[in-house]
């Protein structure tokens, strides 16, 4: 005896499942588990099921009992768990580490692989062993299940468990306030184009050294297509800190084609800088990261940018250096940030 998970099409008549349960019977099969999926052209009856019979002698029975497209593949006892229970268990885990995403997607559907790519659209002719499962505009996860292919009913669970992971649609929409170690207070903003005078009075204000370790140039102002792209939330995510109705700094997280994977930037007034500000920042922006799925951030940066490299060492960031020898690149594992206040 052992388990077998089954997949069957059928017609949507009455007694069709009754059916195909008598059909297992008769091969003296015990029935543990039962999942009944509406799909495109019929009803998707999966069972888990403790058989005698081969696999192909399950096949034909349930064929003969009116099944369409049967599949019988081993099953393990830990496919034998209560499913709702085992569904909010994986939802838990979720919103405590929404960064683990593409793990718990690959968990909830069984697939043998789940990882991040780069948009939303499956190339070449479509596989029903791949389910590619948006994200963000810009991001999937891709799942395959060799041998098994994905019902719609399996992509709406998992674009239900994506949208348990996203934060609420106005999470970033007002205003914060982060109050620095000094004790000085500055309001924290998403950036939008009507602050493009307020930004460009900020680049101005700060030395050509701030305005090199941010752009390794020293732009002495924002280039409009620069600030659109900055403004463009499909594109990134920047946050502006003010303070006395001066902008006294730009964070930016950008997202980029690599799935999975941010940059994040910024750029402080000089008199702001050694306060704490940089650091709250980027914090903000590496929670806001987590919140959206991302599982690593970036960023580069000059290799004589000493209060840089500080800073990003005290958020768990490892230092690599480029084919440039005057550049390195951070990495931080969002996953393991380290707790901070709430903004």
């Amino acid at each position: 005896m052992g388990f077998l998970r089954i997949r069957t099409t059928v017609d949507e008549r009455p007694g069709r499942l009754a059916s195909l349960a008598s059909a297992l019977a008769e091969k003296g099969g015990n029935i543990l588990g039962l999942s009944v999926q509406p799909d495109t052209d019929g009803t998707v009856d999966e069972f888990v099921a403790d058989i005698p019979a081969s696999p192909e002698d399950v096949r034909a029975a349930l064929e003969e009992a009116g099944g369409r497209r049967v599949l019988v593949l081993p099953a393990s006892a830990h496919e034998l768990t209560d499913e709702p229970t085992r569904v909010l268990l994986l939802a838990s885990r979720l919103r405590a580490t929404p960064w683990r995403l593409p793990e718990i997607l690959r968990e909830l559907l069984r697939a043998d692989d789940a990882r991040w790519v780069f948009g939303s659209d499956v190339s070449g002719m479509p596989d029903p062993t791949l389910l590619t499962v948006p994200v963000a505009s810009r991001r999937s996860i891709r799942l395959r299940r060799a041998g098994l292919p994905f019902t719609l009913t399996e992509a709406a669970r998992a674009a239900a468990l994506v949208r348990l992971a996203q934060p609420p649609a106005d999470q970033a929409s007002g205003d914060r306030s982060i109050r620095l170690p000094d004790g000085a207070e500055v309001q924290v903003k998403p950036l939008d184009p009507l602050h493009r005078e307020a930004v460009r009075d900020l680049h101005e204000r700060c030395s050509p050294e701030a305005r090199r370790f941010r752009y390794f140039t020293a732009m002495p102002t924002l280039a409009p297509r620069v600030f659109d792209r900055l403004c463009d939330r499909k594109r990134g995510h920047t946050l502006v800190a003010g303070r006395d109705g001066q902008f006294v700094a730009l964070a930016s997280l950008i997202f980029t084609p690599d799935p999975g994977i941010a940059e994040f930037a910024l750029l402080i007034e000089d008199r702001w800088q050694g306060r704490g500000l940089g650091t709250a920042l980027a914090r903000a922006l590496l929670t806001e990261a987590r919140d959206l799925g991302f599982a690593e951030v970036r960023a580069t940066l000059l290799s004589d940018n000493t209060r840089m490299r500080r800073l990003l060492l005290s958020l768990g960031a490892t230092l690599n250096y480029t084919e440039d020898p005057g550049v390195l690149e951070a990495r931080i594992a969002v996953g393991v940030l380290a707790a901070a206040p709430t903004l």
